[in-house]
Protein backbone atom coordinates (compact mmCIF):
# COMPACT_ATOMS: atom_id res chain seq x y z
CA UNK A 1 0.00 0.00 0.00
CA UNK A 2 1.34 3.42 -1.12
CA UNK A 3 2.07 5.53 1.85
CA UNK A 4 2.57 9.11 2.15
CA UNK A 5 4.75 11.14 4.02
CA UNK A 6 3.31 14.90 5.43
CA UNK A 7 5.04 17.77 6.89
CA UNK A 8 2.49 18.78 9.96
CA UNK A 9 4.56 21.41 11.89
CA UNK A 10 7.59 22.97 12.95
CA UNK A 11 9.16 24.39 15.71
CA UNK A 12 11.73 25.06 18.07
CA UNK A 13 10.02 21.80 19.94
CA UNK A 14 7.36 19.79 19.51
CA UNK A 15 5.07 18.22 22.08
CA UNK A 16 2.83 15.52 21.53
CA UNK A 17 1.10 12.48 23.41
CA UNK A 18 0.33 9.19 22.55
CA UNK A 19 -3.17 7.20 23.00
CA UNK A 20 -2.68 3.58 22.35
CA UNK A 21 0.87 1.89 22.31
CA UNK A 22 3.78 2.61 19.62
CA UNK A 23 7.53 1.71 19.74
CA UNK A 24 10.29 3.68 19.53
CA UNK A 25 14.34 3.83 20.29
CA UNK A 26 13.52 5.09 23.49
CA UNK A 27 11.23 4.91 26.32
CA UNK A 28 7.85 7.55 25.50
CA UNK A 29 5.60 8.91 27.92
CA UNK A 30 1.43 8.19 27.54
CA UNK A 31 1.70 12.29 27.79
CA UNK A 32 3.99 15.47 27.73
CA UNK A 33 6.46 14.49 25.40
CA UNK A 34 8.83 17.38 24.27
CA UNK A 35 10.97 16.95 21.15
CA UNK A 36 13.30 19.72 21.20
CA UNK A 37 17.09 20.53 18.79
CA UNK A 38 20.32 20.96 20.67
CA UNK A 39 24.02 21.48 20.25
CA UNK A 40 23.03 19.63 16.77
CA UNK A 41 21.30 16.77 17.88
CA UNK A 42 17.31 15.97 18.35
CA UNK A 43 16.57 15.30 22.16
CA UNK A 44 13.58 13.20 23.60
CA UNK A 45 12.40 14.51 26.91
CA UNK A 46 16.17 15.61 27.14
CA UNK A 47 17.79 12.40 26.21
CA UNK A 48 19.60 12.98 22.66
CA UNK A 49 18.22 10.40 20.13
CA UNK A 50 18.78 9.03 16.75
CA UNK A 51 17.71 11.20 13.13
CA UNK A 52 14.57 10.88 12.11
CA UNK A 53 13.46 9.73 15.62
CA UNK A 54 10.75 7.25 14.26
CA UNK A 55 7.76 6.12 16.21
CA UNK A 56 5.41 3.43 15.32
CA UNK A 57 1.97 2.49 15.91
CA UNK A 58 1.74 -1.16 17.47
CA UNK A 59 -1.91 -1.25 16.59
CA UNK A 60 -4.52 -0.29 14.66
CA UNK A 61 -6.62 1.88 16.84
CA UNK A 62 -3.20 4.12 18.21
CA UNK A 63 -3.33 8.15 17.75
CA UNK A 64 -0.95 10.57 18.75
CA UNK A 65 -1.77 14.89 19.22
CA UNK A 66 0.15 17.19 18.28
CA UNK A 67 0.11 20.58 20.04
CA UNK A 68 -0.19 23.86 18.89
CA UNK A 69 -0.63 22.90 15.25
CA UNK A 70 -0.33 26.02 13.06
CA UNK A 71 -3.05 26.31 10.49
CA UNK A 72 -4.35 28.56 7.73
CA UNK A 73 -0.81 29.97 7.63
CA UNK A 74 -0.77 33.30 6.26
CA UNK A 75 -4.20 33.55 5.75
CA UNK A 76 -7.04 35.83 7.30
CA UNK A 77 -8.21 32.08 10.09
CA UNK A 78 -4.31 31.73 11.18
CA UNK A 79 -4.44 29.74 14.58
CA UNK A 80 -3.43 26.87 16.29
CA UNK A 81 -4.64 23.66 17.41
CA UNK A 82 -4.27 20.20 19.06
CA UNK A 83 -4.54 17.70 16.04
CA UNK A 84 -4.72 13.61 16.68
CA UNK A 85 -3.11 11.35 13.81
CA UNK A 86 -3.04 7.80 12.60
CA UNK A 87 0.17 6.34 11.44
CA UNK A 88 3.64 6.79 11.87
CA UNK A 89 5.26 9.79 13.47
CA UNK A 90 8.62 10.86 12.26
CA UNK A 91 10.91 13.97 13.91
CA UNK A 92 13.58 15.10 12.16
CA UNK A 93 16.03 18.62 12.18
CA UNK A 94 15.22 20.94 9.71
CA UNK A 95 17.05 24.51 9.91
CA UNK A 96 17.96 24.19 13.52
CA UNK A 97 14.08 23.38 14.26
CA UNK A 98 12.10 19.84 14.72
CA UNK A 99 10.00 18.89 12.09
CA UNK A 100 7.32 16.55 12.74
CA UNK A 101 6.25 14.50 9.93
CA UNK A 102 3.18 12.00 9.52
CA UNK A 103 3.65 8.74 7.55
CA UNK A 104 0.53 7.04 6.57
CA UNK A 105 -1.32 5.43 3.50
CA UNK A 106 -2.51 7.28 0.75
CA UNK A 107 -6.27 6.75 1.02
CA UNK A 108 -6.06 6.98 5.15
CA UNK A 109 -4.70 10.58 4.56
CA UNK A 110 -7.47 11.15 1.66
CA UNK A 111 -9.84 10.81 4.73
CA UNK A 112 -8.47 13.14 6.50
CA UNK A 113 -8.26 15.89 3.55
CA UNK A 114 -11.68 15.52 2.65
CA UNK A 115 -12.63 15.89 5.94
CA UNK A 116 -10.31 19.06 6.55
CA UNK A 117 -10.82 20.68 3.71
CA UNK A 118 -14.40 21.33 4.14
CA UNK A 119 -17.29 20.22 7.01
CA UNK A 120 -17.83 16.59 5.89
CA UNK A 121 -21.77 16.45 5.98
CA UNK A 122 -22.02 17.30 2.38
CA UNK A 123 -24.03 15.47 0.15
CA UNK A 124 -21.86 11.40 -0.91
CA UNK A 125 -21.45 12.68 -4.79
CA UNK A 126 -19.40 15.75 -3.94
CA UNK A 127 -17.22 14.13 -1.75
CA UNK A 128 -16.49 11.50 -4.42
CA UNK A 129 -15.90 14.01 -6.32
CA UNK A 130 -13.70 15.90 -4.11
CA UNK A 131 -12.15 13.03 -3.19
CA UNK A 132 -11.22 11.87 -6.97
CA UNK A 133 -9.46 15.17 -7.38
CA UNK A 134 -7.61 15.33 -4.03
CA UNK A 135 -6.22 11.79 -5.07
CA UNK A 136 -5.42 13.00 -8.77
CA UNK A 137 -3.83 16.10 -7.45
CA UNK A 138 -1.76 14.56 -4.86
CA UNK A 139 -0.35 11.66 -7.36
CA UNK A 140 0.29 14.48 -9.87
CA UNK A 141 2.62 16.76 -7.39
CA UNK A 142 4.15 13.62 -6.33
CA UNK A 143 5.12 12.29 -10.33
CA UNK A 144 6.19 16.18 -10.71
CA UNK A 145 8.37 16.14 -7.99
CA UNK A 146 10.48 13.73 -9.45
CA UNK A 147 10.99 15.56 -12.54
CA UNK A 148 10.99 19.41 -11.27
CA UNK A 149 11.38 20.89 -8.01
CA UNK A 150 10.38 24.61 -7.16
CA UNK A 151 7.98 26.91 -5.30
CA UNK A 152 8.25 30.14 -6.32
CA UNK A 153 9.08 31.33 -10.19
CA UNK A 154 8.76 34.54 -12.86
CA UNK A 155 10.40 37.28 -13.12
CA UNK A 156 11.77 40.54 -11.33
CA UNK A 157 12.81 43.86 -13.00
CA UNK A 158 12.60 47.59 -12.44
CA UNK A 159 9.14 48.17 -13.38
CA UNK A 160 7.66 44.79 -12.94
CA UNK A 161 7.78 41.99 -10.77
CA UNK A 162 5.78 38.89 -11.56
CA UNK A 163 5.38 35.91 -9.58
CA UNK A 164 3.48 32.85 -9.04
CA UNK A 165 3.76 29.88 -6.59
CA UNK A 166 3.71 26.15 -7.25
CA UNK A 167 3.26 23.82 -4.09
CA UNK A 168 5.68 24.49 -1.53
CA UNK A 169 9.40 22.94 -2.64
CA UNK A 170 9.41 20.28 -0.02
CA UNK A 171 12.03 17.82 -0.12
CA UNK A 172 11.94 16.28 3.31
CA UNK A 173 8.83 15.08 2.98
CA UNK A 174 6.05 14.59 0.00
CA UNK A 175 3.54 17.20 0.70
CA UNK A 176 2.87 20.04 3.84
CA UNK A 177 -0.25 19.96 5.72
CA UNK A 178 -1.91 23.33 4.84
CA UNK A 179 -3.61 25.01 2.67
CA UNK A 180 -0.46 25.25 0.36
CA UNK A 181 -0.74 22.17 -0.06
CA UNK A 182 -3.94 20.23 0.67
CA UNK A 183 -5.16 20.93 4.30
CA UNK A 184 -4.62 17.82 6.55
CA UNK A 185 -5.70 18.37 10.15
CA UNK A 186 -5.20 14.20 10.80
CA UNK A 187 -8.21 12.74 12.59
CA UNK A 188 -9.26 15.71 14.34
CA UNK A 189 -12.34 16.39 11.56
CA UNK A 190 -12.60 12.52 10.46
CA UNK A 191 -15.75 11.80 11.84
CA UNK A 192 -17.97 11.66 9.11
CA UNK A 193 -18.99 7.65 7.86
CA UNK A 194 -19.57 9.55 4.51
CA UNK A 195 -16.28 10.47 3.80
CA UNK A 196 -15.01 7.00 4.64
CA UNK A 197 -17.49 5.83 2.08
CA UNK A 198 -16.74 8.19 -0.61
CA UNK A 199 -13.01 6.90 -0.29
CA UNK A 200 -13.58 3.35 -0.27
CA UNK A 201 -15.92 3.71 -3.15
CA UNK A 202 -13.70 5.51 -5.43
CA UNK A 203 -10.47 3.85 -4.26
CA UNK A 204 -7.35 4.37 -6.31
CA UNK A 205 -9.81 6.25 -8.92
CA UNK A 206 -7.71 9.48 -10.52
CA UNK A 207 -8.65 12.17 -13.20
CA UNK A 208 -6.79 11.12 -16.71
CA UNK A 209 -6.01 13.24 -19.73
CA UNK A 210 -4.06 12.30 -22.79
CA UNK A 211 -2.51 9.39 -20.31
CA UNK A 212 -1.03 11.12 -17.44
CA UNK A 213 -2.84 12.08 -14.25
CA UNK A 214 -5.00 15.35 -14.03
CA UNK A 215 -3.47 18.39 -12.03
CA UNK A 216 -7.07 18.63 -10.47
CA UNK A 217 -6.83 22.04 -8.88
CA UNK A 218 -9.45 23.60 -7.06
CA UNK A 219 -10.71 26.59 -5.25
CA UNK A 220 -13.64 28.06 -2.70
CA UNK A 221 -15.37 30.07 -5.11
CA UNK A 222 -14.91 30.90 -8.64
CA UNK A 223 -17.18 33.76 -9.01
CA UNK A 224 -19.27 32.37 -11.68
CA UNK A 225 -16.78 31.81 -14.37
CA UNK A 226 -13.72 29.28 -13.96
CA UNK A 227 -10.00 30.09 -14.89
CA UNK A 228 -6.85 28.93 -17.25
CA UNK A 229 -4.00 27.58 -15.48
CA UNK A 230 -1.69 29.89 -17.42
CA UNK A 231 -3.35 33.14 -15.27
CA UNK A 232 -2.15 32.34 -11.71
CA UNK A 233 1.00 29.77 -13.03
CA UNK A 234 3.56 28.59 -16.18
CA UNK A 235 2.43 29.97 -19.46
CA UNK A 236 1.01 26.58 -20.23
CA UNK A 237 -2.76 25.41 -20.31
CA UNK A 238 -4.45 21.93 -20.42
CA UNK A 239 -6.91 20.90 -21.97
CA UNK A 240 -9.40 20.05 -18.66
CA UNK A 241 -8.27 23.25 -16.76
CA UNK A 242 -10.42 25.97 -18.87
CA UNK A 243 -12.58 29.16 -18.96
CA UNK A 244 -16.41 27.98 -18.76
CA UNK A 245 -19.32 29.36 -16.86
CA UNK A 246 -20.36 27.82 -13.81
CA UNK A 247 -23.83 26.86 -14.98
CA UNK A 248 -25.77 24.35 -16.33
CA UNK A 249 -25.82 23.44 -20.10
CA UNK A 250 -23.33 25.35 -22.56
CA UNK A 251 -23.87 29.05 -21.63
CA UNK A 252 -21.64 31.51 -23.65
CA UNK A 253 -18.40 33.17 -22.15
CA UNK A 254 -19.22 37.01 -21.52
CA UNK A 255 -15.66 38.94 -22.34
CA UNK A 256 -14.00 39.58 -19.25
CA UNK A 257 -10.33 40.43 -20.46
CA UNK A 258 -11.81 44.03 -21.03
CA UNK A 259 -12.29 46.93 -18.03
CA UNK A 260 -16.18 47.04 -19.47
CA UNK A 261 -16.60 43.80 -19.50
CA UNK A 262 -15.00 42.87 -16.16
CA UNK A 263 -16.67 45.74 -14.61
CA UNK A 264 -20.43 44.49 -15.88
CA UNK A 265 -19.38 41.03 -14.86
CA UNK A 266 -18.70 41.87 -10.98
CA UNK A 267 -21.07 44.50 -10.40
CA UNK A 268 -24.02 42.24 -11.23
CA UNK A 269 -24.71 39.25 -9.81
CA UNK A 270 -25.29 36.70 -12.70
CA UNK A 271 -26.37 32.90 -11.76
CA UNK A 272 -24.36 30.26 -10.88
CA UNK A 273 -24.13 27.05 -9.17
CA UNK A 274 -21.63 28.96 -6.40
CA UNK A 275 -24.05 31.88 -6.53
CA UNK A 276 -25.84 30.87 -3.09
CA UNK A 277 -26.50 31.58 0.33
CA UNK A 278 -27.98 28.57 1.41
CA UNK A 279 -26.81 28.45 5.19
CA UNK A 280 -27.47 25.06 5.42
CA UNK A 281 -25.01 24.17 2.27
CA UNK A 282 -22.35 26.31 3.24
CA UNK A 283 -22.26 25.25 6.77
CA UNK A 284 -21.88 21.78 5.15
CA UNK A 285 -18.95 22.52 3.20
CA UNK A 286 -16.97 25.07 4.98
CA UNK A 287 -15.41 24.76 8.48
CA UNK A 288 -15.80 26.70 11.39
CA UNK A 289 -13.06 29.18 10.48
CA UNK A 290 -14.21 29.41 6.77
CA UNK A 291 -17.82 30.52 7.32
CA UNK A 292 -15.81 33.80 9.23
CA UNK A 293 -15.53 34.95 5.51
CA UNK A 294 -19.55 35.89 4.62
CA UNK A 295 -18.49 37.04 0.99
CA UNK A 296 -18.05 34.47 -1.48
CA UNK A 297 -19.84 35.49 -4.92
CA UNK A 298 -19.50 39.31 -4.41
CA UNK A 299 -17.50 41.45 -2.61
CA UNK A 300 -16.49 44.92 -1.22
CA UNK A 301 -13.12 46.09 0.52
CA UNK A 302 -12.05 50.01 0.82
CA UNK A 303 -9.11 51.21 2.35
CA UNK A 304 -8.37 55.16 2.24
CA UNK A 305 -5.63 56.69 0.62
CA UNK A 306 -3.08 56.09 3.41
CA UNK A 307 -4.54 52.53 4.34
CA UNK A 308 -3.61 51.39 0.68
CA UNK A 309 -0.20 53.54 0.85
CA UNK A 310 1.48 51.83 3.83
CA UNK A 311 -0.21 48.28 3.33
CA UNK A 312 1.27 47.98 -0.41
CA UNK A 313 4.51 49.12 0.93
CA UNK A 314 4.37 47.05 3.66
CA UNK A 315 3.46 43.99 1.82
CA UNK A 316 5.44 44.16 -1.47
CA UNK A 317 8.72 45.52 0.21
CA UNK A 318 8.68 48.13 -2.61
CA UNK A 319 8.31 52.10 -1.07
CA UNK A 320 5.29 53.35 -3.39
CA UNK A 321 4.72 56.18 -1.08
CA UNK A 322 1.15 57.51 -1.83
CA UNK A 323 -0.36 54.89 -3.96
CA UNK A 324 -2.04 56.94 -6.37
CA UNK A 325 -3.91 54.46 -9.26
CA UNK A 326 -4.34 50.94 -9.17
CA UNK A 327 -4.26 50.18 -13.39
CA UNK A 328 -5.54 46.29 -14.30
CA UNK A 329 -3.14 45.74 -17.45
CA UNK A 330 -3.97 42.36 -18.00
CA UNK A 331 -7.18 40.06 -17.61
CA UNK A 332 -8.04 36.64 -17.78
CA UNK A 333 -11.15 34.80 -18.85
CA UNK A 334 -12.96 35.00 -15.64
CA UNK A 335 -11.90 38.79 -15.07
CA UNK A 336 -9.09 37.76 -12.73
CA UNK A 337 -6.51 40.52 -12.78
CA UNK A 338 -3.11 38.78 -14.26
CA UNK A 339 -0.52 41.87 -14.17
CA UNK A 340 -1.76 45.26 -12.35
CA UNK A 341 0.21 48.54 -12.24
CA UNK A 342 0.39 50.25 -9.09
CA UNK A 343 1.33 54.02 -9.76
CA UNK A 344 2.92 55.81 -6.02
CA UNK A 345 4.40 59.35 -5.65
CA UNK A 346 8.31 57.66 -5.25
CA UNK A 347 7.89 55.01 -8.11
CA UNK A 348 5.52 53.05 -10.33
CA UNK A 349 5.67 48.98 -10.89
CA UNK A 350 4.03 46.21 -12.35
CA UNK A 351 2.51 43.15 -10.23
CA UNK A 352 1.83 39.66 -11.23
CA UNK A 353 0.60 36.86 -11.21
CA UNK A 354 -3.19 36.65 -9.29
CA UNK A 355 -1.74 35.52 -6.03
CA UNK A 356 0.75 37.92 -5.93
CA UNK A 357 -1.49 40.93 -6.51
CA UNK A 358 -3.63 39.12 -3.71
CA UNK A 359 -0.90 39.35 -0.88
CA UNK A 360 0.21 42.72 -1.59
CA UNK A 361 -3.48 44.47 -1.70
CA UNK A 362 -4.60 42.35 1.31
CA UNK A 363 -3.12 41.83 5.31
CA UNK A 364 -3.32 38.11 3.99
CA UNK A 365 -4.90 37.02 0.85
CA UNK A 366 -7.22 39.36 -1.26
CA UNK A 367 -10.68 36.73 -2.17
CA UNK A 368 -9.45 37.02 -5.60
CA UNK A 369 -7.72 39.29 -8.47
CA UNK A 370 -11.13 39.17 -10.02
CA UNK A 371 -12.27 43.05 -8.76
CA UNK A 372 -12.32 46.64 -10.51
CA UNK A 373 -11.03 49.70 -8.95
CA UNK A 374 -13.14 52.78 -8.26
CA UNK A 375 -11.60 55.65 -6.89
CA UNK A 376 -13.29 58.09 -4.81
CA UNK A 377 -12.16 61.83 -3.57
CA UNK A 378 -13.86 63.36 -0.30
CA UNK A 379 -12.47 66.61 -0.54
CA UNK A 380 -8.81 66.25 0.39
CA UNK A 381 -9.00 62.62 0.71
CA UNK A 382 -8.91 59.12 -1.66
CA UNK A 383 -10.52 56.73 -1.42
CA UNK A 384 -9.89 53.40 -3.17
CA UNK A 385 -13.33 50.93 -3.59
CA UNK A 386 -12.14 47.26 -5.15
CA UNK A 387 -15.34 45.46 -5.76
CA UNK A 388 -14.75 41.70 -6.61
CA UNK A 389 -16.08 38.55 -7.60
CA UNK A 390 -14.79 34.73 -6.25
CA UNK A 391 -12.36 33.13 -3.34
CA UNK A 392 -9.29 32.05 -4.62
CA UNK A 393 -7.68 31.05 -8.44
CA UNK A 394 -10.71 29.97 -9.81
CA UNK A 395 -8.68 27.07 -11.52
CA UNK A 396 -10.88 23.90 -11.99
CA UNK A 397 -13.49 22.43 -9.60
CA UNK A 398 -15.17 25.38 -7.15
CA UNK A 399 -16.19 23.46 -3.99
CA UNK A 400 -19.08 25.73 -3.81
CA UNK A 401 -20.35 25.16 -7.31
CA UNK A 402 -19.58 21.68 -6.52
CA UNK A 403 -21.28 21.15 -3.32
CA UNK A 404 -24.65 23.01 -4.79
CA UNK A 405 -24.49 20.27 -7.81
CA UNK A 406 -24.35 17.72 -5.34
CA UNK A 407 -27.41 19.13 -3.43
CA UNK A 408 -28.91 19.47 -6.53
CA UNK A 409 -28.48 15.53 -7.45
CA UNK A 410 -25.97 15.70 -10.04
CA UNK A 411 -23.54 12.71 -9.43
CA UNK A 412 -19.81 12.54 -8.97
CA UNK A 413 -19.28 11.86 -12.81
CA UNK A 414 -21.44 14.94 -13.98
CA UNK A 415 -19.66 17.29 -11.27
CA UNK A 416 -16.14 16.32 -12.56
CA UNK A 417 -16.95 16.37 -16.66
CA UNK A 418 -18.10 19.79 -15.77
CA UNK A 419 -15.27 21.19 -14.08
CA UNK A 420 -12.36 18.92 -15.81
CA UNK A 421 -13.65 18.61 -19.36
CA UNK A 422 -12.08 15.72 -21.43
CA UNK A 423 -10.63 14.22 -18.34
CA UNK A 424 -11.70 10.50 -18.17
CA UNK A 425 -12.10 8.65 -15.20
CA UNK A 426 -9.31 5.38 -14.62
CA UNK A 427 -8.14 3.13 -11.56
CA UNK A 428 -4.11 3.46 -10.93
CA UNK A 429 -2.25 0.78 -10.02
CA UNK A 430 -0.97 1.12 -6.24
Amino acid sequence: MRTVDIGVLRAPQIRFDLIGTFSSSLPLLEKGNVVSFANGALLLNGEQCGVPLHIVPKCGDSRFMLHDVVIGVGFHWQRNEDQTFVGELLFIAEDGEVRAINRLPVEDYLVSVISSEMSATSSLEFLKAHTIISRSWLYAQLQRREKLRFSVLGHESEDEIVRWYAREDHTLFDLCADDHCQRYQGVTRAVNPNVARAVRETCDIVLMYDGEVCDARFSKCCGGVTERFSACWEDMDYGYLQAFRDVEGNVPLPDLTTEEGARAWIESTPPSYCSTDDSKVLSQILNGYDRETNDFYRWRVEYSQEELSELVSRRSGVDFGKVEDLQPLERGASGRIIRLRIVGSRCTKVVGKELEIRRWLSESHLYSSAFVVDKIADRDSLRFVLKGAGWGHGVGLCQIGAAMMGEKGFSHEVILRHYYPGASLEKVCR
